[in-house]
């Protein structure tokens, strides 16, 4: 089964950075489609974008396309989420998803495998 463990997240100012990354383990395949999701405090989860295995990208929300990117690194099991100019409402936890088939879906309830999710908090 696919494993995925996030990184990258932590405290930064409001206008500032962060890149998470996503690693995807569990079988022979190198390129996975790698969803991005995020939960607000007592809020529910919500899709950012799903990058696929041809390195298309899809946005789930509109807000985030300006400041969010997805991408693919050179180590085709890895995918960042680049963030800037974040605020204070994208704080948070962000977790990856993966399908064993590759697909990407904006809901949480499709996805069986997840990594355990990085904190991501903006505040001065």
């Amino acid at each position: 089964q696919l494993q995925l463990v996030e990184s990258g997240g932590g405290l930064v100012q409001p206008g500032g950075s962060l890149r998470l990354s996503c690693v995807v383990s569990g079988s022979s395949v190198v390129y996975y489609a790698i969803t991005w999701f995020r939960q607000a405090p007592g809020k529910e989860r919500e899709g950012v974008s799903c990058i696929s295995d041809r390195d298309i990208v899809t946005y789930f929300t509109d807000s985030m396309k300006v400041r969010f990117t997805v991408s693919r690194g050179n180590a085709k099991n890895t995918g960042y989420l680049q963030m800037n100019n974040l605020n204070p409402d994208d704080t948070g936890i962000y977790s990856c998803a993966a399908d064993p088939y590759s697909r990407c879906s904006e809901r949480a309830d499709f996805y069986d495998f997840w990594g355990q999710g990085t904190h991501v908090t903006v505040s001065s």
